[in-house]
């Protein structure tokens, strides 16, 4: 097997421990800009990708659900729900799309209303948000286990006029008086219409008909919530033309770039819906190329497998606890069982070296790629794809084609050339109108020229590969020198008894802050906090060493397997 692993530049500047003072000076020396690659203007500071441009559709007026069904496919079976087996085909989902639009018009939706999705993964969740936009309203979602607290906060915020949820979020709805509308887990037969005959009228109307509303690409079509580049969390105003742009720049082009046909794939949908990457992938994208989507409404690692093997499952993109899950199980003897996989994807989160080494290793006939997007770029930025000569595991991919980008000094603002790591910058038709009813917000994360600062740090090699580090907002400083979290949880979790861990700063009043460590162990390990920190400093250079370690059950993460720092900051609040 070749070798995958490209040398991690650290945040000091170094490669695998040696220090590269200026990297990008070995490789284009002064007054040698010619030696820069196509891809890369040395003047503007500009990275374009290296795929050829795509034409997108310049009907002003084309609506994101009249692009998704205007695509001619094979596809037969659309959604399927793993447990029951119960599914939508592509010859009943847009009929059942049209007939909620008019369900929902009947019951006074029109265009620039907001509908909030509480849901978990459904196969009713995409006919849901299809319908809602094909009136030219707008769709915003939410983790079904968000506290009252949260909902009502986000509901009062974009204004929400009603709310689709299960039997049990039903009561926690009607105390902040948003109408409800119940959406069952599975319809299988007429016993249980009565529980959710609100849910079974929308889908039963007439599809026959035309809503006459006029929907511009540059009409907002969702407002999903995130944490963004700075602060807490913020409405991010996506356009029908930000979507239209996601499909054909995201999926619709990776699928183009293989053999085989996309209405052939099977795809598991675990990530959720109520996240861009699950709404990018199973809720628009991959319903106009005609695949399947087998959902599942929870995580279950053995039910994982069953569904990989009983549907044939081809594709399935994860995030990094998924991933981790899928490459225990595999090591565990259910390899025989996904004999169908063709390629596991994964993003939302970074992705350490040990556990892409443990599934490739475990695997190895399974294409590996990872992805990088934003909810403020609408999950557009970076792919990856391997070759039959070149497999790069470690990279977030070469940028996805129309969009630029830039790595900038972030202390000076100073563009910086391959191989020198900065703050990452992100330009083209998926980044975000801008967040709902913050201006100043938005200011400052898309400035005057288009520009996103994704508040990320990265560099791209010499081939045009990203390679994303850390948060620069999670950046701990220490004595004047910055340390990235990530640099130190890929050497924790590279220990074979670490099975997760997370690093955050602690307030000190000498260094500023120092880092510390949440570490989980294996079963019967007897790991003491001093062997953890004598195993990161033999190493880390002197300053980037952890100063403590507190050992749990388990890491904080959100839904997309992104450590959730907050909770570890409250966590140290609690312990000092």
């Amino acid at each position: 097997m070749a070798t995958f692993l490209k040398p991690h530049l650290n945040s000091n500047g170094s490669v695998n421990g040696e220090v590269v003072k200026n990297p990008s000076k070995t490789l284009y020396p002064k007054g040698k800009e010619e030696s820069f690659p196509f891809w890369y203007c040395a003047k503007t500071g500009i990275y374009s990708s290296k795929h050829p441009s795509i034409k997108l559709p310049d009907d002003p007026f084309l609506d994101v659900v009249s692009f998704i069904f205007s695509h001619k496919h094979g596809g037969v079976l659309a959604l399927v729900d793993s447990i029951s087996g119960i599914s939508i085909s592509y010859l009943e989902l847009y009929p059942l799309v049209k007939s909620m639009a008019n369900g929902l018009h009947q019951r006074g939706v029109s265009q620039g209303d907001v509908v909030l999705i509480l849901l978990p993964n459904s196969i009713y969740f995409p006919v849901i948000l299809l319908g809602v936009l094909s009136l030219g309203a707008i769709v915003t979602t939410m983790n079904p286990f968000s506290s009252l607290l949260e909902i009502k906060k986000q509901a009062l915020d974009c204004g929400v006029t009603l709310a689709f949820t299960t039997n049990d979020k039903v009561d926690k709805l009607s105390t902040i008086g948003v109408p409800v509308i119940r959406v069952p887990e599975i319809l299988v037969s007429c016993d249980n219409y009565s529980e959710s005959s609100d849910f079974y009228e929308l889908i039963s109307c007439d599809p026959n008909w035309d809503s006459r509303v006029k929907i511009s690409q540059q009409d907002t079509a969702a407002i999903l919530y995130s944490s963004g580049t700075t602060g807490e969390g913020k409405g991010v105003i996506l356009t029908h033309g930000n979507f239209i742009a996601m499909m054909e720049l995201f999926v619709r082009f990776e699928a183009s770039q293989y053999e085989y046909l996309s209405s052939e794939n099977v795809y598991l949908a675990v990530v959720p819906m109520f996240h861009v990457y699950g709404l990018s992938l199973f809720v628009m994208g991959l319903l106009s190329l005609g695949t399947t989507i087998i959902v599942m409404r929870k995580f279950n690692a053995d039910e994982m497998v069953k569904a990989v093997e009983r549907y044939g499952v081809t594709h399935f993109p994860t995030v990094p606890p998924l991933l981790m899950a899928l490459t225990r199980r595999a090591k565990d003897g259910a390899l025989t069982s996904m004999k169908s996989l063709k390629q596991v994807s994964c993003g939302a989160a970074p992705v350490s070296t040990k556990l892409i080494e443990d599934f490739v290793r475990t695997l190895p006939n399974v294409d590996f790629i990872q992805g990088y997007g934003m909810t403020e770029s609408t999950a557009i930025a970076t792919r990856g794809y391997n070759a039959e000569k070149l497999h790069n595991y470690s990279s977030v991919g070469l940028l996805s084609p129309n969009m630029q980008a830039k790595v900038v000094d972030w202390i000076t603002g100073s563009p910086l050339p391959p191989n020198s790591m900065g703050e990452f910058w992100l330009s083209g038709p998926g980044v975000m109108k801008g967040y709902l009813n913050n201006l100043e917000a938005t200011k400052s994360t898309v400035d005057g020229n288009g520009w996103l600062h994704t508040g990320d740090i990265a560099y791209f090699d010499e081939e045009g590969y990203l390679y994303v580090i850390d948060r620069l907002k999670e950046i701990i400083k220490y004595n004047g020198f910055q340390i990235a979290p990530a640099d130190l949880e890929a050497v924790l979790v590279s220990h074979p008894d670490i099975i997760d861990a997370a690093v955050t700063g602690a307030r000190d009043e000498v260094t500023g802050e120092i880092p510390v460590a949440f570490v989980v162990k294996g079963d019967g390990c007897t790991l003491s906090q001093t062997e953890v920190i004598d195993f990161v400093s033999k190493q880390v250079a002197p300053y980037k060493k952890i100063r403590r370690v507190y050992f749990r059950a388990s890491i904080p993460r959100s839904a997309a397997g992104k450590i959730l720092r907050k909770e570890l900051k409250n966590l140290l609040t609690s312990k000092l």
